[in-house]
């Protein structure tokens, strides 16, 4: 999930590990623990200097349940060092600590599942990505409800049962939302595959998944041997399925696919991704988990970039990212209203 989401979610952790014992401070400490994992993307440049291997870090070992556990015992000491002197020497122990920080680790890697970009839960023994698609990386319907509880109960005193309360309501609009977007998923995958057998699409697998900021409009991809169809379809739309599939071919051939860099990014997309031809020895890569909104050309992606070839290596060439146009936007938000 986004920055904000995971700040709050691990606010809501300090808050449960601490806010008895030490208040408003347990808020701010649990944010900076909901942090910590999404630090990663500058670990990750610490260690490698190829932006393939930077971005198959992000989501990695410092989104495991191996991590989770040993952070906690790293961090939660380190804070406990840090708080437990002066005044407020004996006011904490050690494992409130530590559960604060395992709290905040593990429910920050599993909300991350649940988006499209996947989350390596079980490195470093296994690369495999859990994602369950059901929420976007960024969805307010998720995220408001739990900032304003958090903000009402940081008026109210560490040892009040008001705080408790609001702390309560928080988690259970959040999580009652998470669960309407399982479900909602369940119902949009039965309808994207009924659409694909009215239509004769004869397909190898396919995915659901919702777009940005919002669980009403969702898009499926189906992949067939040579191409991926692509569809919108809105809870408000009057039809009982996608109006129309889009054929996009995946042009993989442009490419080695025993090229490890180029095995790391179908990795990485979980296969979903086309090429197109750019120059002599410049490809774009569009991952197409993440629909572009251009009705124009449905085979752009939002998440798209170029890769060229040295030394034996294909990287990421710097990225100059251009907002959406009004169009587009207009474009989405008629999609999602059905329109």
């Amino acid at each position: 999930m986004d920055s904000l989401t995971q700040i709050i979610l691990g606010a809501a952790c300090g808050e449960a590990a601490l806010g008895k014992k030490i208040g408003n401070k347990a808020l701010l400490i649990g944010a900076l623990a909901g942090t910590i994992p999404d630090l990663d993307v500058f670990v990750g440049r610490m260690i490698y200097n190829n932006e393939i291997d930077i971005m198959a870090f992000h989501r990695g070992f410092m989104h495991s349940f191996l991590f989770a556990v040993m952070g906690a015992f790293i961090f939660g000491w380190l804070f406990y060092k840090i708080y437990d002197r002066g005044k407020r020497k004996n006011v904490t122990y050690k494992k409130d600590w530590y559960w604060l920080f395992l709290f905040a680790f593990i429910t920050h890697s599993m909300l991350d599942c649940f988006t499209p970009y996947g989350t390596q839960l079980f490195s470093p023994f296994s690369n495999y990505r859990v994602a369950f698609n059901n929420i976007a990386v960024a969805d307010p319907a998720y995220t408001l409800p739990f900032l304003i509880s958090l903000i009402v109960l940081m008026f109210f005193k560490r040892n009040t049962s008001k705080r408790k309360f609001w702390l309560k309501i928080g988690v259970c609009i959040s999580t009652c939302y998470l669960i309407f977007t399982l479900i909602n998923k369940t119902y949009i995958t039965s309808v994207f595959s009924k659409s694909l057998k009215e239509n004769n699409i004869a397909f190898l697998r396919f995915q659901t998944q919702p777009t940005i900021l919002n669980n009403v409009l969702w898009y499926g991809i189906a992949e067939t041997e040579d191409g991926y169809f692509v569809s919108f379809y809105s809870l408000l739309d009057s039809s009982s399925g996608p109006k129309e599939w889009y054929l996009i071919s995946k042009n993989h051939d442009l490419v080695s696919q025993f090229n490890s860099d180029i095995q790391t990014l179908s990795w990485f997309s979980n296969g979903y991704y086309n090429l197109t031809s750019q120059s002599s020895n410049t490809i774009r890569y569009n991952d197409l988990r993440y629909p572009s909104f251009d009705s124009e050309s449905p085979e752009n992606s939002v998440f798209s970039f170029s890769i060229q070839q040295k030394d034996g290596r294909y990287d990421i060439l710097p990225v100059n990212r251009v907002p959406p146009s009004t169009k587009d936007l207009a474009f989405f938000w008629r999609r999602i209203q059905g329109k």
